[in-house]
C-alpha cells in the first residue's frame, strides 16, 4: 500500500514535467506558426492543448485522491498541495501558446506580425521557450542545487520579456507606425501573451522553492 503511495506521489512530479515539455514544444510551434503563417503548425499547437489539459486532470484526480485516502502531512503534504497550484499555472501556460496559435491561424494566409517586428517576437518565443525548459528542469529535479539562485535566473529571463514587450508597445505608439489598428491589436495581443505566458511558469519555479524549503519566494508574480 505505501509503495503504491508512493508511486502516486512520484506521478504527480512526472506528470509536471510532462507539462512542462508539452508546453515548451507548444511555445516553439506557436512562434514559428505567428511568425510564418504556418496554419498546419497552429493546428498542431491548437489541437496539442488537448494533451495538456489531459495531464492536468490526471494530476487534479491523483492528487484529491490521496488526499482523500492517504490523510498525507509534512512534505507529502506540501508536495500535492504545490502539484495542484503549479498544474494550474501550467495549464493556463499552454493556454497562452494556444492563443497565439490561434492569432496565426485567424490571420491565415498573412502573418499577424509584420516583418518589421518579427525580430523582438521571434525572440521573446525563443526566450519564452527557454524559461519553460529550465522551468522542467528544476521541477524535474535536475536543477535544484542553488535552487533559489536559479529560480533568481529565471526571473532574470522574464524581465528580458517584459523589456521586448515594451519595445513592442514603443514601436506600435510612434509616429512612425503605419501598420494599421488591426495589426497593432494583433501584436499586442501576442506580446501580452507571451508576458503571461512567461510569468505562470516563472511561478511554477517559485512553488518548487516553497515545495524544497517550505518557504515561499519573495520575489511576486507580475
Amino acid at each position: 500500500m505505501r509503495d503504491a503511495y508512493h508511486e502516486d506521489l512520484e506521478a504527480l512530479t512526472t506528470t509536471l514535467v510532462d507539462m512542462t515539455r508539452l508546453v515548451g514544444g507548444a511555445v516553439s510551434r506557436a512562434t514559428q506558426a505567428v511568425l510564418d503563417a504556418d496554419l498546419s503548425l497552429a493546428e498542431a499547437v491548437i489541437d496539442g492543448d488537448d494533451a495538456i489539459d489531459a495531464a492536468y486532470n490526471d494530476i487534479e484526480k491523483r492528487a484529491y485522491d490521496l488526499l482523500a485516502r492517504q490523510q498525507p502531512v509534512a512534505a507529502d503534504l506540501r508536495l500535492i498541495v504545490a502539484s495542484l497550484r503549479m498544474m494550474v499555472d501550467l495549464e493556463r501556460a499552454g493556454d497562452y501558446a494556444r492563443h497565439i496559435a490561434e492569432l496565426a491561424r485567424r490571420r491565415y494566409p498573412a502573418s499577424a506580425i509584420p516583418a518589421d517586428l518579427r525580430p523582438t517576437v521571434l525572440e521573446m518565443g525563443q526566450v519564452t521557450a527557454r524559461i519553460v525548459e529550465k522551468c522542467g528542469r528544476i521541477v524535474a529535479g535536475i536543477d535544484r542545487g542553488d535552487l533559489v539562485d536559479k529560480v533568481e535566473q529565471l526571473e532574470r529571463e522574464d524581465d528580458v520579456i517584459d523589456n521586448l514587450h515594451r519595445e513592442l508597445f514603443t514601436v506600435l505608439l510612434s509616429d512612425d507606425w503605419d501598420g494599421g489598428i488591426e495589426t497593432a491589436v494583433d501584436v499586442i495581443l501576442c506580446g501580452r501573451y507571451y508576458e503571461r505566458l512567461a510569468d505562470h511558469v516563472v511561478g511554477v519555479a517559485r512553488r518548487v522553492v516553497y515545495l524544497v524549503t517550505g518557504e515561499r519566494h519573495e520575489t511576486p508574480l507580475a
